[in-house]
């Protein structure tokens, strides 16, 4: 099949975002002024799963992901996002690659996270605590190995199973990686931490070190949460607080649940147009997604 008719399964989107390039091309796509977002459509489905539909576009790449989210599918055989982004050429039209949803997804939020972590964190040397085992989990663990060169890792997981086989993976890849029932405890011993739960519920809640650096990608809707409200008031107290958009301000479920006016926090984009160096004490960087990184990830994949 040639490039411009491209149906690529999940190993070949996969191929096409390596982690390094992902993060350039989000920080060009940051500051270039052609960039067109609209806001997602979320629709709701029954049996509790929603259909999102999230557009984006530039002067050359216009694109379209189509993904089901079913919580219900948690802890199944079956993922709980499904579905495909479609690439077209701008100019012509023309439809240049189907890229596979969940992939594209998993890779472009965890390089956002390993971007945030390379310009903010105040510690990067790791081990790095992963809260949640599942496809999220995996992505940041790759991507914090390849973008920070982190080797040792600390997994919590409510499934055991899953923590287990994270381990293994980080272990066959020749990194250091343990397993831990109590994620609050292990934070103390952590720099670097990533939750990306289901979000249904608060996974983190103890104080983190002075020198922590948290991203927490799992809830991306009000009524989502996975850090306790006294967890995300305490970094925006006594540390900093920065969200990926604006867009955070209605969806950022652990900062609105805290009673935090998340509009007043920087964004990703205000770092890299403003060149914020990092700032001294705790940072918590709340992820909710958008569709202008899965048009970093097009674009990448396209360069390849």
């Amino acid at each position: 099949m040639t490039d411009s008719h491209a149906l690529l399964n999940a190993a070949q989107t996969a191929a096409r975002l390596p982690y390094g390039a992902l993060v350039d091309e989000i920080v060009g796509l940051l500051t270039d002024d052609s960039v067109q977002v609209p806001q997602r459509l979320v629709q709701a489905l029954a049996g509790g799963g929603s259909l999102f539909v999230m557009p984006a576009m530039d002067r050359r790449v216009v694109i379209t992901k189509l993904i089901t989210f079913t919580p219900a599918n948690a802890g199944t055989a079956r993922p709980t996002i499904q579905g495909d982004m479609v690439v077209f050429d701008t100019a012509s039209g023309q439809r240049r690659l189907v890229l596979d949803g969940p992939t594209v997804t998993a890779r472009r939020t965890a390089a956002v996270s390993l971007l945030a972590a390379q310009r903010l964190a105040p510690n990067t040397q790791g081990p790095l605590l992963i809260v949640g085992a599942g496809v999220q989990g995996l992505a940041h663990l790759e991507a914090f190995a390849d973008g920070l060169g982190v080797t040792e890792f600390v997994i919590a997981s409510r499934s055991p199973a899953s923590a287990q086989a994270l381990a293994q993976h980080a272990q066959a890849r020749g990194l250091h990686a343990r397993v831990v029932q109590d994620a609050n405890a292990a934070l103390a011993d952590c720099p670097l931490a990533v939750c990306c739960t289901p979000a249904s519920g608060v996974v983190l809640s103890a104080l983190p070190r002075p020198d922590a650096f948290i991203a927490a990608v799992g809830a991306f809707t009000p009524t989502m949460v996975e850090l306790s409200a006294g967890l995300c008031q305490h970094f925006a107290e006594q540390g900093t607080v920065f969200v990926d958009t604006a867009d955070a301000a209605h969806e950022a479920g652990d900062l609105l649940q805290a009673g935090l006016d998340v509009s007043h926090f920087a964004t990703l984009a205000d770092v890299i147009r403003q060149d914020i160096p990092k700032p001294t004490g705790p940072v918590l960087f709340k992820s909710c997604g958008w569709a202008g990184w899965d048009l970093a990830a097009a674009r990448t994949a396209l360069a390849r």
